[in-house]
């Protein structure tokens, strides 16, 4: 059974998540505020993290932050904040993706639904391991090591990475890449290919300002080359 943590100072909104997700026989936890969702999220480990940005004793990204020092769960921000830069500090932090209030039921389920999927292994694939000058990337472990050190990715980041590398060397399309890895409804978000393409350059190239390995065919997509 799929765990949820709930993190919204609105009784309303909680209240209407909690029933909604329990009827469709999810389990669910509740917190109001920043600090009580970091406790909770290290003692009960949910599948996914459904997260208000404006909480009363700190901010949802300090939240994002905190979480990510140490797990991949996904993260869907929920949030009233409409300014297109918030919502990128809010993805660049290491969320997943991005609701804004008021919001609809079914959507939010749908997101949520395709987040934890991302976040599942694959089995039964012939998964290789990718060895670049700077970094390795084992499919099969699901797993990323640069300098003899593991490399916390988010599930939304393996997925992109995933998604290059079984690629390498061929040019995937922005709405290709959108596609695959948030779903048909994304397919002209490219703002998130930016952040999260920025994102994988900063942890894995050497010069994450000229990279070797994700590179940008401007207007078109991107490549992986080993």
């Amino acid at each position: 059974m799929t765990r949820v943590l709930v993190v919204d100072d609105e009784p309303q909104i909680v209240r209407a998540l909690v029933i909604n997700l329990k009827a469709r026989k999810y389990e669910v936890d509740a917190a109001h505020d920043g600090a009580s969702a970091l406790e909770l999220a290290a003692a009960r480990h949910p599948d996914v993290v459904v997260l208000d940005l404006g909480l009363p004793d700190m901010d949802g990204v300090e939240v994002i932050r905190g979480l990510r020092g140490w797990t991949r769960v996904p993260i869907i921000v929920l949030s009233a904040r409409h300014a297109s830069d918030e919502k990128v500090e809010a993805l660049d932090a290491g969320a997943d993706d991005y609701v804004t209030k008021p919001f609809g039921m079914d959507e939010l389920l749908a997101r949520m639904r395709a987040a934890v999927r991302r976040a599942e292994p694959v089995s039964g694939e012939d998964d290789p391991m990718v060895v670049t000058d700077s970094f390795t990337v084992d499919l099969a472990a699901k797993k990323v090591n640069r300098d003899g050190t593991d490399v916390r990715l988010t599930p939304t980041e393996w997925h992109l990475l995933e998604v290059l590398v079984r690629n390498a060397g061929r040019l995937v399309s922005q709405t290709q890449l959108l596609q695959e890895v948030w779903g048909p409804a994304y397919r002209t978000e490219t703002n998130y290919l930016r952040v999260y393409l920025a994102q994988l350059r900063r942890k894995l190239e050497a010069d994450p300002s000229h990279p070797r390995h994700f590179i940008t065919e401007a207007g078109m997509g991107y490549r992986f080359e080993a």
